[in-house]
Parts: C-alpha cells; structure tokens; sequence
C-alpha cells in the first residue's frame, strides 16, 4: 500500500514538472492566448446545423486558465464566501475533477470573486475565444478535436471515461498547453444562444446573440461521443436552474487597464 502510494505522488511530481501545474491549488492558472483572426465553425463535420456557415473571426488577445475548474478551486471560493458546494455528482467529489453540477450563474459569481482575489477582470470565455483557444489559437495545427485528431490522446468521452468525469490536465494539452477543452465537462460560455447566429454573427470579438434564454456551453463531456467533442460543435443550455453532472467551466482574465 506504502508502495502504491509513493508511485502515485511520484507520479504526481512528474506531472508538476512537465505541465507547470500545482494538482489541487487554490487558484486557476492562465495561459495567454494572442488575437488573432481564425475560420469559425465546420462546414463539412458532423456536428449540427449550428456550427454552419464557417466564418472568419478576428479577437483580442486574452488569458484563459489551463484546465477546467476543479473540485478543489471551487471549494476554496466557497470555503471563503459562505457559499454552499452543490449537489455531489454519483462518484462524489474528487479534488482534481473538473467542477460540475454548476449553473451559468454559479460560474458567473465564482469569476465574479475571482476579479478580486486577482485583481483582473474574470469572466467566462466568450464563445468565438473558447473556440479559438480550443483550436490552439495562432499556434493550430487544425486538429478536429482540441489538441489532437484522435479523440482519446486528448479527451475523456464516452469511450474511455468510466462514466464520470476524471482528473483535469491527464491527457495530452492542446497547441497552447489548454488542457480538457475536448471532453470531461461541457463548459459554459458567456454568450447567449441562438442557433442562426453565425449567419449574422461580427467579424471582430463577437458577443453572442442579443436575445435568448439559453448560454452556450462548449467541448463535450464525459459521457459524449466524438462529435460533441470536436473543437467545432455548440450548444445552448437554459443559465439557471439546469446542473448536470458533465456541465462545468473555465474562466478568462483580462489585465485592468491603467487608471
């Protein structure tokens, strides 16, 4: 037993060396994300009608942390605000797990805290920047799924998943070192939906639908197959009152300008 546990904080150690992050910290880490312009959407894939037509899209430069909020991260925002945790999912809390059984508004409030504790303003991604992250931003190499065209390297879906969600940052990262943004948990956004809105949708850092009742969640889950997964597939789910066990988020940060 003595034995099994020192391979696994061996293991632990290793991954803290090659990927930069601190397993169970209290605090999201970011990548930065260079604007850029990219192609939106799939014209040939076999997502949904949503994703149609492809369209070219050019962003602001932004920071978007590397893994889904965890269990963890989660906790500690709700240890030093009095919030309570939500619902456990079946398998029950794990620190490492992405955070689940959130609403858009439970995830709001946390980027919310966060602007404080960091001093930065923290949000949710906006669709267009979660799709350009996703697609390893000026780095891509045009991968189907985030990282990788074999969904495996890179996700934990339908397949492999144990059905329920697994530890954040296991499988390979993306062009941009963004780790799970195909599979664990489906991840809110901050745009609400409409399923035209890229027939209409502007050229320079879009903000989602004027109107709606629904908030895009991105990336697929842990209990979805390939094509929820791609890079490319949107969907929309009603912000509050709705907590699923393969809904959670990641959050971005953008730098105070100077007063």
């Amino acid at each position: 037993m003595n034995k099994m546990k020192n391979i696994a904080k061996l293991t632990s150690f290793i991954l803290l060396l090659l990927t930069g992050i601190s397993f169970g910290q209290n605090l999201p880490e970011f990548k930065h994300v260079e604007g850029g312009t990219f192609t939106m959407g799939d014209e040939i894939g076999k997502g949904n009608k949503d994703q149609r037509p492809t369209h070219k899209v050019t962003l602001k430069s932004f920071n978007i942390s590397q893994s889904e909020v965890t269990v963890a991260q989660y906790r500690y925002y709700c240890n030093e605000t009095g919030v309570g945790m939500p619902k456990k999912p079946s398998w029950g809390w794990q620190d490492n797990h992405p955070m689940v059984n959130v609403s858009w508004r439970d995830a709001m409030d946390y980027a919310e805290w966060l602007s404080g504790k960091l001093d930065q303003k923290v949000r949710l991604p906006y669709e267009a920047e979660w799709e350009f992250a996703a697609r390893g931003g000026n780095k891509s190499k045009g991968y189907k799924y985030s990282g990788s065209n074999n969904l495996t390297d890179v996700s934990w879906h339908d397949g492999n998943s144990k059905n329920k969600a697994n530890d954040v940052a296991v499988k390979k990262a993306n062009e941009l070192g963004l780790y799970d943004m195909s599979g664990n948990a489906f991840e809110w956004c901050m745009d609400k939906y409409e399923s035209d809105y890229y027939a209409n949708s502007p050229k320079d850092n879009p903000k989602g639908a004027a109107e709606g009742h629904t908030r895009v969640v991105r990336g697929g889950g842990w209990n979805l197959g390939s094509k929820f997964n791609s890079v490319a597939y949107r969907y929309g789910s009603r912000f509050t009152g709705e907590l699923y066990e393969y809904f959670g988020f990641r959050v971005v940060a953008i730098k105070k300008k100077k007063e």
